[in-house]
């Protein structure tokens, strides 16, 4: 979730509440929407209270050993993606962060870690829609997960940002009134890249049955998501492979390499042979990830 956030007092509760918008035009205080905070009975709002009110103490937590989605690439189609997270947090003994009002979160940035909730937020970042839950595992360490939640279709990835992001995490707690009383960023916990979805569709090798030695060919299409868009657009100019399991076997052997013409089409020939399957590999690119047509079976007679 990418988000300009603003801050409400509702009800006696302190409120953080989001709403999304295009990478350009994110601004306003970098605050996840994580729901609602319980404070009392206090009618402050967060932002006036804590710019007129007090300064804002640095949490004494501390974030470590985070592993987003495992390890592995985040792979993004046009659709919601929400991407695992785990690590272990760190606090103070006086810090209770079992109380509704103390939260705490990873997020990925792209270029500066965010170091207020009251700053003005130009650069990218992303929020999972809910705060971690934490089991303590020591009177001052928790075992920690959560979701980053990633939303293409709602403006929170630009195709340029298809490279490798930051982990970081934040804390915020709140007073009986409702008043932030503590924040912590942290960042440089790990890394995460980002890759945008493809997809090898419409493989068919014809005619079939065919002869042997008599030529086939075989055809389908490369993709991959537009976040800009929500749409998925050929991709061309990439090199991919042509491979080909015999009947009987397990294992695909490759054939030839081609390259993907207008609109992501791929269109080759090949001599038939034996019975088997056919299908297109493409091995990925550094923002684009890799993908593995479904074979289809030509009968050769």
């Amino acid at each position: 979730m990418r988000i300009r956030a603003t801050v409400a007092a509702v009800s006696g509760a302190l409120a953080l509440s989001a709403f999304a918008v295009p990478a350009a035009q994110a601004d306003g205080s970098a605050v996840p929407d994580w729901g609602t905070i319980s404070a009392g009975a206090g009618q402050s709002a967060f932002g006036a209270a804590t710019a007129a009110d007090a300064a804002v103490a640095t949490l004494d937590v501390s974030f470590s050993g985070m592993k987003v989605n495992n390890g592995k690439a985040v792979v993004v189609g046009t659709k919601k993606v929400s991407v695992p997270v785990t690590y272990t947090l760190t606090h103070a003994a006086g810090i209770d962060i079992t109380s509704e009002d103390f939260l705490n979160g990873p997020f990925l940035y792209l270029k500066s870690l965010p170091t207020s909730v009251e700053q003005d937020f130009t650069d990218p970042t992303l929020f999972g829609d809910e705060p971690a839950t934490c089991k303590a595992t020591s009177a001052t360490t928790a075992s920690c997960k959560a979701l980053i939640d990633i939303r293409p279709g709602l403006g929170d990835l630009l195709n340029s940002e298809a490279v490798t992001w930051k982990a970081g995490g934040l804390a915020i707690q709140a007073d009986s009134n409702g008043q932030l009383t503590g924040e912590k960023w942290q960042g440089k916990l790990g890394t995460a890249k980002l890759q945008r979805h493809a997809k090898l569709t419409g493989t068919n090798a014809s005619p079939e049955p065919v002869k042997k030695g008599k030529t086939i060919t075989v055809t389908s299409k490369l993709t991959r998501a537009n976040w800009e868009s929500g749409k998925y657009a050929g991709y061309s100019g990439q090199s991919v492979k042509l491979q080909f399991k015999k009947k009987g076997t397990s294992v695909y052997k490759d054939v030839k390499t081609i390259k993907s013409g207008s609109a992501g089409a791929l269109r080759t020939t090949v001599k038939a042979s034996a019975d088997g399957s056919y299908r297109f590999v493409f091995a990925g690119t550094a923002g684009t990830a890799p993908v593995k047509a479904v074979g289809d079976f030509i009968d050769v007679k």
